[in-house]
């Protein structure tokens, strides 16, 4: 059941995001940027494993994985901007982000973050 309830809780906010972008795209950006997930994931796993130490370095690997998906969005933009197609854009986006984030987990313990 908490589980299920997981569930419905997250699709509700990702549904709530899209139908706002329908009507007004930046009320469904701003919703979708929010960190909704990540407090919810944080608010599960205190739940779950109520230790500060692990949501402390939950908390800072999260804030370090942000960083290489933002530029995902940009190139989104820019491609579609540039006549791709969203499908093409969106795969490019993707790409662009596993590349960034593989950088991320081989050079963020060499910086010493937290990852």
């Amino acid at each position: 059941m908490y589980l299920l309830l997981k569930a419905v809780l997250s699709g509700v906010l990702i549904a709530a995001a899209s139908e706002a972008a329908r009507r007004l795209p930046a009320l469904g950006a701003l919703i979708a940027s929010l960190p909704l997930v990540s407090i919810l994931g944080m608010m599960w796993l205190w739940r779950d494993r109520p230790d500060p130490a692990n949501m402390a370095a939950h908390a800072a690997a999260t804030f370090f994985y942000v960083l290489p998906s933002l530029p995902m969005f940009l190139l989104i933009a820019h491609l579609l901007q540039r006549g791709w197609s969203f499908w093409a854009a969106l795969g490019s986006g993707c790409v662009l982000t596993v590349v960034l984030y593989a950088a991320m987990i081989w050079i963020g313990p060499r910086l010493g973050l937290p990852v």
